[in-house]
């Protein structure tokens, strides 16, 4: 088993906390980590009919088949017990309890904030990070291999091609997960929409122009978009706040958790194909916001992750809130550094008086090193550049 960078998170969560609930997408190794950290409390699904009946019909005498705690999983399927569970943590006293795990953001969130308010942690587990791979050993060799494959844990122990484990996986999760809370009727529509979002992963997300380029209501796309977001196949990166007198850009950007999943919506299925592909270096781009994005959620940190663009098109890809400083970071998928990669940075630092923190530039090459203020790092050392700023 691969090691999870969020497993020390957990662990020290549970020392404080009755509870610790696990969320995060489908297939992201949620159980797997839940089992591991509790190896020698009771397991339960709560997508066994059985379990489910039972937990249902009788939460009380349910959960109180484990009077030293257990591993609950999948409890948005039946969010009746949270309340009897509140009761029980109370009257035990004792931290480190259970892990919950889900992953369904909608319903479950709010749920168990209402109803274990400061009695429960939450750890947002994705897929594997490369610092995960390179670990122990398992990171594609090339750049354009990592981008097609992703990094969805059963890609990693089972010998399956992504094109096919991705086909089976948005069939079985992401359409069912769908259809359970909006009942959409339309699929083909919604498959459609799906591809289109991830043609514009890394841009401006335009809703008006995706819902007429879907035939959908703007209404419509809203509300797909934040089912998408619900199941951790999307998010929204927003931009900064801080204007430095200058005009901001007030939309958002779209961004897929997982590069491998963009690929194969695009129809992308081997490295070759990606090599000479027109979105290569959005897909660059997705890949390298969702690993800045996992080191801080496996740290148990909210995001923190902002872009930066003016009117005039000045732009930094992320900028990262690092206490009171900003650390802005420039994503180019070249792999031979270029003059002109340097120019938002060089225009970040010209307005904010750079706040103390040397920039990133992340490149598709494999060298690192330091240009003038700006630290530069190859993909594979990406790692080790989020370590910089810890």
């Amino acid at each position: 088993m691969i090691t999870r960078t969020a497993e020390q998170t957990v662990q020290s969560l549970l020392l404080g906390f009755p509870i610790v609930t696990i969320t995060g997408p489908r297939q992201s190794g949620k159980t797997t980590l839940a089992k591991a950290i509790f190896a020698s409390k009771p397991y339960v699904s709560l997508e066994d009919p059985d379990v489910w009946l039972a937990a249902t019909d009788d939460p009380r005498s349910f959960l109180g088949r484990f009077p030293d705690g257990a591993v609950l999983d999948e409890v948005q399927r039946c969010p009746e017990i949270l309340s009897y569970l509140q009761t029980l943590v109370d009257v035990d006293g004792r931290m480190g309890l259970f892990i919950l795990t889900g992953s369904q953001q909608f319903g479950l969130l709010s749920d168990i904030s209402q109803s274990l308010a400061g009695r429960t942690a939450f750890v947002e587990l994705l897929p594997f990070s490369l610092d995960e791979l390179l670990r122990s050993g398992m990171s594609p060799q090339s750049l354009d291999e990592m981008l097609t494959k992703g990094g969805y844990p059963p890609l990693y122990d089972r010998k399956i091609p992504p094109r096919k484990w991705f086909g089976a996986y948005v069939t079985a999760y992401i359409e069912r997960d769908v259809r359970q809370v909006l009942k959409v009727q339309e699929l083909e529509t919604f498959q459609r929409f799906v591809r289109f979002c991830a043609g514009r992963t890394g841009q401006l997300l335009n809703l008006s122009s995706l819902a007429a380029d879907c035939g959908i209501t703007h209404n419509t796309a809203k509300s797909w978009i934040s089912v998408l977001e619900a199941s951790y196949i999307l998010f929204q990166l927003r931009p900064h706040h801080a204007n430095f007198n200058k005009r901001l850009v007030k939309t958002p950007k779209l961004y897929f958790y997982d590069a491998g999943l963009v690929s194969w919506l695009l129809g992308i299925q081997t490295p070759q194909q990606l090599e000479t592909h027109p979105l290569r270096g959005s897909i660059f781009e997705t890949f390298v916001v969702a690993e800045l994005m996992k080191s801080r959620l496996n740290a148990g940190e909210r995001s923190g992750m902002y872009f930066w663009r003016d009117s005039n098109g000045n732009e930094v890809d992320v900028i990262i809130e690092q206490g009171p400083q900003l650390i802005p970071v420039e994503i180019k998928s070249g792999a031979t550094v270029a003059r002109d990669f340097f120019v938002g940075l060089e225009k970040w630092m010209a307005l904010s008086g750079n706040l103390g923190i040397d920039p990133l530039l992340i490149y598709g090459g494999v060298n690192s090193y330091q240009r003038k203020r700006v630290r530069v790092f190859g993909w594979k050392d990406l790692p080790e550049a989020l370590s910089v700023d810890d």
